[in-house]
């Protein structure tokens, strides 16, 4: 027995995203793949007849949301005939035809380089026995060759896009699965991304997001760099902000370095630089390719050639290897840097990867015991670094309704800075903002007068 027949200009589309700003892109990419076979956009995910799930499979609590999130659907799957389920991006990746097994209602499975096959994919999933299962895991390049000129962008309103510029990683970090889920670098051709900039700047995006798993690992078939594409990419008027994510300390040369300082002011005053650990030792364990000295090394290059350059990270508490006074130089490391954001979590072994070989050493209570004091530590640096904000005048790139209830709007600084404000406001244009107070993790500001 065959699922019903249906026109696709009838059926909509509904996709949950996980993860890091290059899951949030390919979201894009797959929902311009369908929009592509005329499918429309569900209101949510009970008007869909489509349910996409692009994943994240970087920590083992965000693999196992997914596997929830499917439990949840089994129901929706059930509710219509001709409904059909996916899995996508990384955790499609990593568990593969398991995912089958463990939830027997999803229609298909599609690993993070193989977009393309999504269309095909969906329509098999339509037509065939239920019995039938699609699988598709190749380490192809079809998310970092789609036709940029057919994604549909979610942050246009905003007056801001990503572009990915490279794919995968060479690095063999003991504790992550990027390299096997995301498969080895390839980059795009510099001209290309240069094109595709122009492109967006004639749409009205003033801001660019350049993406890749390791972005200042970039070099294309000809020997550009990132370095080149920031210095070409800072001469396209229309642009007035370029950020780039995420970076690996290793790569951020002194030509790169010399590269932001030498496009201007239109490189933004913030990089998200992962550091992992502040302990020498536990680099070494993480095969990281630096220690806590070069680290810092690169801090203060950057904040030479950069006043006012400012820092997020991520870190890893409770490491194998990791012991007490480890963690002391990470909460150390804190002070010595003044990030003023930092993503944290506690060791989990991921499947595959040399970690696991150490065996999870450090006890439940002590990791997160680890991971709540460095939060704690870190949150009183953001109120104090924060509060030095109040009273400035900033400028904002307004970028939609805020979250906060008792305002209206969310800008960001050049410097990543969230302002929420109230008042009259356009999203994807510039505003001034006069700060009047702060938190830990945000601005609330006034306009004092719109810009361009």
């Amino acid at each position: 027995m065959t699922r019903p027949a249906a026109d696709a200009a009838s059926l909509r589309y509904h996709i949950e995203t996980w993860g890091c700003q290059m899951n949030v892109h390919d979201s894009e990419k797959l929902a311009s793949a369908l929009e592509r076979q005329g499918y429309a956009r569900a209101a949510g995910i009970d008007d869909a007849d489509v349910v996409l799930l692009n994943t994240c499979a970087i920590r083992e609590k965000a693999e196992e949301k997914v596997f929830s999130e499917l439990g949840r659907l089994r129901g929706w799957k059930g509710a219509a005939a001709g409904r059909v389920l996916g899995v996508c991006g990384c955790v499609a990746k990593q568990a593969g035809a398991t995912i089958f097994a463990r939830a027997p209602h999803v229609d298909l499975v599609v690993g993070p380089r193989a977009t393309g096959s999504i269309s095909s994919a969906v329509v098999r999933a339509r037509e065939a026995p239920t019995a039938l299962r699609f699988l598709d895991l190749e380490q192809r390049s079809d998310s970092i060759r789609f036709p940029f000129d057919e994604i549909r962008r979610e942050g246009l309103g905003a007056g801001k896009a990503f572009v990915t510029i490279l794919e995968g990683c060479n690095h063999r970090c003991t504790y992550c699965v990027v390299p096997r889920t995301r498969g080895p670098e390839i980059a795009r051709p510099m001209a290309e991304v240069l094109a595709e900039i122009r492109s967006l700047a004639a749409a009205g995006v003033v801001e660019i997001e350049l993406l890749g798993q390791t972005v200042n690992a970039y070099r294309d078939a000809e020997g550009h760099t990132l370095a080149d594409l920031l210095l070409r990419a800072a001469e396209i008027a229309a642009v007035e902000r370029i950020r780039f994510t995420t970076s690996h300390p290793a790569q951020m040369t002194e030509r790169l370095m010399d590269a932001m300082r030498d496009a201007g002011p239109k490189v933004c005053p913030y990089l998200h630089l992962p550091a992992q650990s502040g302990s020498s030792a536990v680099l070494r364990a993480m095969r990281r390719g630096y220690d806590r000295e070069r680290y810092l090394a690169k801090i203060d290059g950057l904040r030479r050639r950069i006043p006012g350059m400012r820092f997020g990270t991520d870190l890893i508490v409770g490491f194998p290897t990791e012991s007490d006074a480890d963690f002391g130089q990470t909460l150390d490391l804190l002070d010595t840097v003044q990030f003023d954001l930092v993503y944290s979590f506690a060791y989990s072994e991921r499947p595959g990867t040399r970690a696991v070989e150490l065996g999870d050493r450090i006890d439940p209570t002590t990791k997160f015991e680890r991971l709540a004091r460095l939060q704690e530590h870190q949150l009183s640096i953001q109120e104090r670094r924060n509060r030095d904000w109040v009273g400035r005048t900033v400028e904002v790139l307004v970028e939609g309704p805020s979250k906060r209830g008792d305002l209206r709007w969310t800008g960001r600084t050049a410097e990543s800075r969230i302002v929420h404000f109230a008042g009259p406001a356009v999203p994807g244009r510039f505003l001034t903002l006069r700060v009047t107070d702060s938190t830990a993790l945000s601005l609330r500001g006034e306009p004092v007068s719109s810009c361009a």
